[in-house]
């Protein structure tokens, strides 16, 4: 059986996606036996042996160079993302690291101040797996309402996003385009897997999600990469109905992320954002006093 690492499976993948047309390379009508470019034709464009190139799909070198991996990311026509993304593979293949437990993730204060601050502009906080670290009232109603409001503080009941998306059918119904959505999640993990790959949650999450989920599976395989900065979404909320937010993802590293959702001035959405808002602030109270310690 050919050898492989995670590298190789997506140098291998990447190139199967990519159209010898798209990369200038003349096909005088032959009728190919594998999708996209041959190996040969990949390590002609990069400027290595064909020989070399092989031996690293194979996973058996991991000695690249950063100019090789710059040049082989402009053959497969990668993004800045992706660029980094296939660096960091192959730091890690260099390194060979253990699969260990990260510390759990936490949210600074400074985030917590944040959440407050935004009001009634819906907020999350992200740790880098896309586990709900925290979010603010309106973060809690825009995107899962349907769960405790307390969850993320809650040991062992911290949702996870990525696993809300594919599993939940709340968020499945909550986002117009599903799919890409779905696409999203699966190649912002892509990232951290690359960055973080000891991560032992990590490969837990992803092998959980691949067992329950032929989509996730089939995506991930996909071998997409995806820096969630800004989107747009449709939602269909059970609430308020139709409307589209944009998603902005303020991060500082590799750490907990914070996730806004705005929308446009004097639209149709914006109204429909602050009738949530009013939905949610008339059940605050009910939800306070419950919770409030008794004075007798």
């Amino acid at each position: 059986m050919t050898a492989t690492s995670p590298l190789g499976d997506f140098l291998r993948t990447r190139r199967s996606q990519l159209r010898p047309e798209d990369a200038g390379v003349p096909t005088y009508g032959d009728r190919r036996r594998v999708p996209g470019l041959r190996r040969e034709e990949l390590a002609m464009l990069a400027g290595v042996s064909a020989s070399y190139y092989t031996r690293l799909e194979q996973g058996q070198s991991h000695s690249a160079s950063p100019e090789v991996l710059d040049a082989l990311a402009a053959a497969l026509r990668l993004d800045e993302s992706e660029r980094h993304y296939l660096h960091d593979l192959a730091r890690a293949g260099r390194r060979r690291t253990r699969v260990r437990r990260a510390a759990p993730e936490r949210v600074a204060e400074p985030a917590r101040q944040l959440l407050e601050a935004l009001g009634d502009a819906p907020a999350i906080v992200l740790g880098k797996r896309g586990d709900v670290l925290a979010w603010n009232r309106m973060g809690h109603a825009l995107f899962a309402g349907h769960l405790d409001p307390d969850s993320p503080e809650l040991p062992g009941e911290r949702p996870n996003m990525t696993r809300l998306v594919f599993l939940d059918p709340h968020l499945r119904e909550l986002y117009a385009d599903w799919p890409d959505k779905a696409r999203a999640v699966v190649g912002s993990l892509r990232l951290v897997a690359g960055r973080q790959p000891e991560d032992a949650a990590l490969h837990a999450l992803v092998g959980e999600l691949s067992s329950k989920s032929a989509e996730f599976a089939s995506m991930w395989a996909d071998h997409r990469i995806r820096a969630c900065g800004v989107a747009d979404y449709r939602m269909r909320h059970p609430l308020v109905g139709s409307l589209t937010v944009t998603q902005q993802t303020l991060s500082h590293g590799p750490g907990p992320a914070v996730v806004v959702a705005t929308t446009q001035a004097d639209s149709p959405s914006r109204t429909a954002l602050a009738l949530l808002a009013q939905a949610t602030a008339r059940q605050e109270p009910a939800r306070l006093g419950a919770n409030a310690p008794s004075t007798v």
